[in-house]
């Protein structure tokens, strides 16, 4: 991780993450499993691509994923998304339909999300790498105590953010967000997880996209853009 790529905003509330041992842990881990002869998903340069699309004072949403996709070509660093030209996800496919139908906004054709953090939308996975095809393999390494302080980072800012909580695994992460009904500042929005295993106990309905423009205006905010472009070229412009 000594060619660590974020926004400059995220290092003096991480630095004493990146200087722990279990940060050297995780490294020497993560040296281990491709000297080995592993591929690790996304490449080491997006392990951090959400820190550094998203700024730290620039956040408005965070939608919280589990692990990296472990597919081929799939992984960027940003969850829920893919890379230009792959297939749009199950999960992120049901996304879609919840966004079509709070919202209106016609699914993209592709499954590149960039356009959303670049709006201040940190997407944000638990764990950060993943072995291919070898799904939650890095659980437990010590990502999960990372995103822990990136979230917390998150909920110290005096600005009013939106946590979009998808899930159990997601929703652990609550527990370091002050929310507006605890006389917080922040809305903390839980539903069910987006996949087509869970997607119909919870998720469809829950319009957390209306819900999440509507209380940042409220606050002074500007809404999130959540159409994306047409063209996945686009979306990462």
């Amino acid at each position: 991780m000594n060619s660590v790529k974020l926004d400059p905003s995220w290092l003096t509330p991480l630095q004493g993450e990146f200087d722990s041992p279990y940060m050297a842990q995780l490294r020497e881990f993560l040296i281990g499993e491709r000297k080995a002869g592993k591929r690790i998903f996304p490449a080491a340069r997006e392990w951090f691509r959400a820190l550094d699309l998203t700024p730290l004072d620039q956040v408005r949403v965070v939608i919280l994923g589990q692990d990296p996709y472990h597919g081929p070509g799939q992984a960027h660093g940003l969850c829920f998304s893919v890379r230009p030209g792959v297939r749009t996800p199950p999960s992120l496919v049901n996304i879609y339909k919840e966004m079509r139908s709070d919202l209106g906004v016609e699914p993209a054709g592709h499954g590149h999300l960039e356009h959303w953090a670049r709006q201040g939308v940190l997407l944000l996975n638990s764990v950060l790498t993943v072995e291919m095809g070898n799904a939650a393999s890095h659980r437990g390494r010590g990502w999960e105590r990372f995103t822990d302080a990136v979230v917390q980072a998150v909920a110290a800012q005096d600005r009013p953010v939106v946590f979009l909580l998808w899930g159990a695994y997601a929703q652990k992460k609550a527990g370091f967000i002050r929310s507006v009904e605890a006389g917080g500042k922040h809305l903390v929005l839980k539903a069910a997880h987006p996949s087509p295993l869970s997607a119909h106990n919870g998720f469809f309905g829950c319009r957390h996209f209306s819900k999440a423009n509507a209380f940042l205006q409220a606050q002074g905010r500007a809404p999130v853009d959540w159409a994306l472009p047409a063209d996945a070229g686009e979306a990462a412009a």
